[in-house]
């Protein structure tokens, strides 16, 4: 959670780097909150799956740029990291786009995961997860 926390202050500082310098770089990485997840009800022991994440792309210069990925024991914590490209020329896509990706996981020697997805920040500027933990079977 310290190093979600450490790339939100990045990305933000960045963005506000960014638009106050006008230095012409032209671009920015931005987190985007994910709005909903798709995970099978239950794992296979040295089974590959891929996970579904769909998210809301906020303006037409966001671009999806990866994921970040973040493991600790058997807890996952996954972001969505956009690019935003000429950010002065943005149109508002009001939450209209909605995009899905995927992840591919590979399950190894857990008894469960917990993953947490980044919903964004709630009014104190605290991170919310959506958290869902999958059982592994043998």
């Amino acid at each position: 959670m310290k190093r979600i926390k450490i790339i939100l202050v990045f990305f933000l500082a960045t963005l506000f780097i960014g638009c106050e310098n006008d230095d012409n770089t032209g671009f920015f990485y931005d987190l985007v909150p994910i709005e909903s997840v798709v995970l099978p009800d239950e794992f296979t022991r040295g089974e590959t799956y891929t996970l579904s994440v769909s998210y809301f792309r906020p303006t037409s210069c966001h671009g999806f740029a990866g994921f970040d990925y973040n493991r600790l024991n058997n807890e996952r914590t996954v972001a969505v990291v956009n690019v935003v490209v000429n950010p002065h020329q943005c149109q508002d896509l009001e939450q209209t786009d909605l995009v899905e990706e995927t992840l591919d996981f590979f399950v190894g020697q857990e008894d469960s995961y917990i993953f947490r997805f980044w919903q964004g920040l709630d009014e104190l500027g605290n991170n919310i997860f959506l958290s869902i933990e999958v059982p592994v079977v043998l």
